[in-house]
């Protein structure tokens, strides 16, 4: 569909079907559908920052891939972005869709018994050291193996 503004509200058109405002639609398909509206009208290029904090949030799984593939043209197109997640398909899709030509790095904080918060930074997901996504994931993975095993 396509973003239509009309009195200074938002709409989303889904191809031949009437107008429907924006507050009706999912929030997953808004958020798609705002980020179209900024590469559209330019806000969106090459020197801009995007920040997005959680851009899983309220989206359908199926449209992770689509969400990651968007993010990673507008880097090569030269936006900068930065993501905060705590999601592992997000973070995977990173890890899994990029090429040796962008610029992609896995960041952690995290808290030592006696210091403040430590910082790392890795250009592979999984070589992060402290990675609660990956702990929790595989936590996961080992409670199913143990249901399958019983």
């Amino acid at each position: 569909g396509k973003v239509a503004i009309d009195n200074e509200r938002f709409y989303l058109k889904p191809g031949s079907q009437a107008k429907i405002e924006f507050h009706l639609v999912a929030e997953g398909l808004r958020k798609i559908a705002l980020l179209w509206q900024l590469i559209k009208n330019g806000t969106l290029e090459k020197g801009a920052v995007l920040f997005w904090d959680e851009p899983e949030a309220n989206i359908n799984p199926i449209h992770i891939p689509v969400i990651v593939e968007l993010l990673l043209l507008l880097q090569r197109e030269g936006v900068q972005i930065f993501i905060a997640t705590h999601d592992y398909f997000v973070a995977k899709y990173f890890d899994v869709r990029k090429n040796n030509e962008d610029k992609i790095e896995f960041h952690s904080f995290y808290r030592e018994a006696d210091k403040a918060i430590c910082y790392e930074n890795k250009k592979i997901f999984a070589d992060l050291d402290h990675n609660t996504i990956m702990e929790t994931f595989m936590k996961l993975y080992h409670e199913e193996i143990g249901l399958v095993v019983r």
